[in-house]
């Protein structure tokens, strides 16, 4: 099957998509969800397409997760509604965006992990008829935003119940450091603590009398883990859209084995074959994300061939004999390292059913680090 993808008229590198393995991997996650009574709210920052976020939505998604406020503003306007944008929104010119937007959304929420946040977003933000709803964001273990510890979490959650135009929804806690830990029984007991964590602070809450609707976290690496502790009302799932070398590299089960294919490729072509033992091809650093492994060659001959990085535009491509060799012009397809810092490098998805390109798919949310 994807040795026949190297015969496809695209120019190179491109990002290329499976669709009906885009489509079965969010059919089984929502399959997943439904069985196990608990919701999807996928995170749009791995794919940052509005196509992608309304198949999720069709499947049965409640939501779409946005990492950043650009990122929410670009799904918006491509018809994408409701919106959980993930990471507190600091700064006078965003909080002007935010309230553009929530005039925009009425299924709009965000969070905040400080009392400073929540009083410049009350500050901000226009007297609708409806108050905007707030998320306390939730340090459980990755130290990289939410208030840390039960107390600092009620407190945040009545200052949001206190402030004029807001009101609290719930918690969030993402336990991104949990994700991709590789053995499937270490990566069971690790998730624990950040799920203890979360229900302590909705029983405290409760104490308080404050309910608290909204648990949200988990990912692609804990689906099947976070669903079985009762807390979460839905997950943050992001990755099993496409998969990766870093998330293919981690065991799904005591077995090894998982739900979710690989979706997303990128596909180069040899563009210098001097080489007695290598080839040069055209996807590097400007085609591919490296802060994680390296990409994976899956065809031609991928269980042998490996990748090296040979610079911002080159590849390197080998070890070659007499009988495979590669000539120029000959196409090479990759599995993307990390799929997410990866699509941001592309302006669109080539999309293709039985090794036919159908469809291209501009990539609405590309480059939104603001």
């Amino acid at each position: 099957m994807r040795d026949r993808l190297l015969h496809l008229d695209v120019d190179t590198p491109a990002l290329l998509l499976d669709l009906t393995t885009l489509e079965q991997n969010i059919a089984r996650m929502a399959e997943f969800a439904r069985a196990s009574g608990i919701a999807l709210r996928p995170h749009a920052k791995t794919h940052k397409s509005a196509e992608i976020a309304k198949l999720q939505m069709q499947a049965g998604a409640i939501g779409i997760c946005c990492a950043k406020l650009s990122e929410a503003e670009r799904l918006a306007d491509s018809g994408v509604t409701a919106l959980l944008i993930t990471s507190s929104i600091v700064g006078r010119q965003k909080l002007a965006r935010l309230a553009r937007l929530y005039e925009q959304l009425p299924d709009l929420m965000v969070v905040a992990d400080s009392p400073d946040v929540i009083v410049a977003i009350g500050s901000n933000m226009p007297r609708l008829p409806r108050d905007l709803p707030i998320l306390v964001d939730v340090d459980v273990g990755l130290h990289r935003s939410g208030v840390v510890g039960v107390e600092a979490a009620c407190n945040l959650a009545q200052t949001i119940e206190r402030t004029a135009g807001l009101r609290f929804a719930g918690i969030q806690g993402y336990a991104g450091h949990v994700q991709q830990i590789c053995r499937y029984s270490e990566r069971c007991e690790e998730a624990n603590a950040p799920a203890g964590e979360l229900r302590s602070i909705v029983e405290a809450l409760a104490k308080r009398g404050i309910a608290c609707p909204i648990v949200t976290g988990g990912g692609t690496g804990t689906h099947d883990i976070d669903a079985q502790f009762g807390i979460y009302s839905d997950l943050q799932v992001g990755s099993y859209v496409f998969m990766d070398v870093e998330y293919l590299n981690i065991e799904y089960s005591q077995s090894g084995t998982g739900r979710f294919q690989p979706s997303l490729f990128v596909i180069s072509q040899v563009v210098s074959a001097s080489q007695p033992d290598h080839v040069t091809i055209d996807a590097g650093s400007k085609s591919l994300s490296f802060d994680g492994p390296m990409p994976r060659v899956v065809a031609p001959d991928g269980s042998r061939l490996k990748y090296e990085l040979y610079g911002d535009e080159f590849g390197k491509v080998g070890p070659l004999s007499e009988s495979d060799r590669l000539r120029l012009g000959d196409k090479v397809l990759l599995l993307t390292p990390h799929c997410d810092p990866t699509v941001n490098l592309h302006d669109r998805y080539v999309c293709v059913r039985n090794s036919e390109i159908v469809a291209e798919w501009e990539i609405q949310a590309r480059g939104c680090a603001a």
